[in-house]
């Protein structure tokens, strides 16, 4: 990790004589920029191709084709590629590939997903380019950010500032929609984490009125679900001593009291669906439910399954304690449970984080490009890179910027990727060059 102290001068230009500002750019990071603007007709024709293989994250075939496009980009480079095979968690497998370098500088983890939300059925399929924009599944998110970092290695590999750099890139094939159980899905890249000492994460860049964000924190996502017992009979028994009040007010009182008690900056908890009635339930995953009932039942049973985010695990357990104690002041004759299912853990904003964050803005600073700011956690969902968040610094959002992300019509800024690729690959320089 990066410590604190490395941040009094932009952290990482204590490898070099020049000033905290505006220093003059290495002569090899000047061929960075020569080499990655050279390389854009090469970027551009890989996103094409990449955007062309449809890799919703249930068409495992498809997630591996794109799998093997970017390995015959990273091995002539010297990469060690790996392919992970993930079909017993249900999903196709992560890419994983490791250059190997001197062993002094910083190890550097580089984060990014193969999959899509479009799977093949759906009408939105291909690459289009109007100017120096495009459309096409995926584009933005996160095939624009693949195509980033490979654009930054092989600026790194022309200009020779990749050859000391002890870098490891893991592309995940179930970002979008996670394999089960979720530990065995993760378990590569956690491992990848371990090793880091920083982690570069590709999602797309927040661009908000013409000012560049970067991502310093990201909320973590737990699923929660909420069954509520009662006991059934005619409603003119009810709230009386032997009915008491039924699963429905039981289910109401506790969502109430959620809405009412847990509000604090950075933490919220949607309910996304309910039901209620004698009976009630919500199929497996929590997607869909059913319920009946009539007017003169008291309900027997009601459930309902939302999320909970929250900046950091101290708040996520505050939450969730203060949720359970809720939960346990029942009504009379009624019970209720509350099960958590975890998700993503919260990525919360470190020094060490925001020593990456100076690092880079360092880079802008020497190379001419704007300073990024922090982008606010509570409008960013979560991603890989939390994960990751417990054992190296990570600075996230690196990728492609644009607009529609999960939707069709996705849009990519193509002028973004050189701008994104030379930041990255002077950042992943530098960084390589830290001591340990």
């Amino acid at each position: 990790m990066i410590r604190p102290r490395a941040l009094a001068c932009g952290l990482l230009l204590a490898l070099s004589a020049g000033p905290c500002f505006g220093a003059q750019p290495a002569a090899s990071e000047q061929r960075l920029r020569h080499a990655i603007d050279a390389d854009q007709p090469h970027a551009i024709a890989l996103l094409e191709r990449l955007v062309n293989q449809n890799s919703g994250s249930l068409n495992l075939p498809g997630v591996k084709a794109v799998g093997d496009m970017v390995r015959a980009e990273l091995e002539p480079l010297g990469f060690d590629v790996r392919w992970i095979d993930m079909q017993a968690t249900g999903r196709a497998g992560h890419l994983v590939a490791t250059h190997k370098g001197n062993g002094r500088g910083k190890r550097i983890l580089l984060i990014g997903h193969l999959d899509t939300v479009f799977e093949p059925d759906s009408p939105f399929q291909r690459f289009v380019r109007n100017g120096d924009s495009a459309t096409g599944p995926g584009i933005g998110d996160d095939k624009g950010g693949v195509v980033i970092i490979v654009s930054a290695l092989r600026a790194m590999h022309a200009a020779g500032t990749l050859r000391d750099a002890d870098i490891q890139v893991v592309l995940t094939g179930d970002e979008e929609s996670a394999g089960a159980p979720l530990d065995a899905a993760r378990a590569d890249l956690v491992a990848a984490g371990k090793w880091a000492d920083v982690a570069l994460e590709y999602e797309e860049l927040i661009v908000d009125g013409g000012q560049d964000y970067a991502t310093v924190a990201r909320r973590g996502v737990a699923d929660w679900e909420l069954t509520a017992t009662g006991l059934t009979g005619h409603s003119s028994g009810v709230f009386g001593d032997a009915l008491g009040y039924g699963a429905n007010y039981e289910l109401a009182r506790i969502l109430d009291a959620f809405r009412r008690e847990l509000p604090e900056p950075n933490l919220t908890f949607n309910v996304g669906l309910m039901v209620g009635g004698t009976p009630a339930t919500l199929e497996p995953g929590g997607a869909r439910g059913t319920a009946a009932g009539k007017t003169n039942i008291i309900a027997e049973r009601a459930v309902a399954r939302g999320d909970l985010r929250a900046l950091t695990p101290e708040q996520e357990a505050r939450a969730r304690a203060r949720m359970q104690a809720i939960v346990a002041q029942h009504l009379p004759k009624t019970g209720a449970t509350l099960v958590f299912d975890d998700a993503y853990p919260p990525m919360a904003p470190t020094t060490g984080n925001r020593a990456v964050l100076s690092a880079l803005n360092q880079v802008n600073a020497d190379f001419g490009l704007p300073a990024m700011r922090e982008w606010d956690p509570a409008r960013r969902g979560a991603a890989d890179s939390s994960f990751v968040a417990a054992d190296a610094d990570v600075l996230a959002g690196l990728g492609a910027a644009g607009s529609g992300s999960h939707a069709e019509g996705e849009t990519v800024d193509l002028a973004s990727i050189p701008r994104q690729a030379l930041r990255s690959a002077a950042l992943i320089g530098r960084l390589a060059r830290t001591p340990r």
